[in-house]
């Protein structure tokens, strides 16, 4: 068996799509029988109105493994936005992590004691794109997924790397702030 895994922590954006489709997963791993299954039950427990908390499935009545709890960070009230994050993103999400699993990410020895708990990010704006494709919608958000949990395995980025480069990196809403934009 490997090495059992305590918690680890990763985030990723995937963009290029149309507006509205980025994804920006931010995701906890770790050890059903530690913190981070604490956290899974906690929250799967404790709804709150408007960000509901769901489990990760390929379809109704099949949930992957890790088993994977989704959470909003958005207010949920429009039954298309509902669906859509339900829906094509709860999929791509399902996805992305048997992905990580097929790929070696996350040890196909431990799906079953471990957690993943996901902040999803879906634009509310998505209710207003007339013609949605929903294959790029899927096919972001399950690379979003991918990438957010290979991070987190890899524990990137290093805090070498984050040391040599913080003075280089601007966050772009502190930009546009500095530009007047917002």
């Amino acid at each position: 068996m490997s090495e059992k895994i305590i918690m680890r922590t990763g985030e990723a954006l995937v963009a290029g799509g149309p507006p509205g489709t980025a994804a920006e997963p931010e995701v906890v791993i770790g050890a059903l029988d530690g913190p981070v299954g604490t956290a899974l039950a906690t929250l799967t427990g404790d709804q709150v109105k408007g960000h509901s908390r769901v489990f990760a499935l390929l379809n109704t009545d099949v949930m992957v493994r890790p088993v994977t709890l989704c959470v909003s960070k958005v207010t949920v009230d429009d039954p298309k936005y509902t669906n859509i994050l339900m829906g094509t993103v709860q999929f791509a999400i399902a996805n992305g992590v048997l992905d990580a699993v097929r790929e070696g990410l996350l040890p196909k020895d431990q799906v079953n004691d471990l957690g993943i708990i996901c902040s999803v990010w879906l634009a509310p704006t998505i209710v207003d794109v007339t013609d949605l494709d929903h294959k790029v919608l899927f096919d972001i958000h399950r690379e979003g997924m991918k990438k957010a949990i290979a991070k987190a395995m890899r524990n990137e980025p290093s805090i070498d790397w984050l040391l040599e480069n913080q003075d280089k990196i601007v966050h772009k809403y502190y930009q546009m702030g500095l530009d007047g934009k917002i």
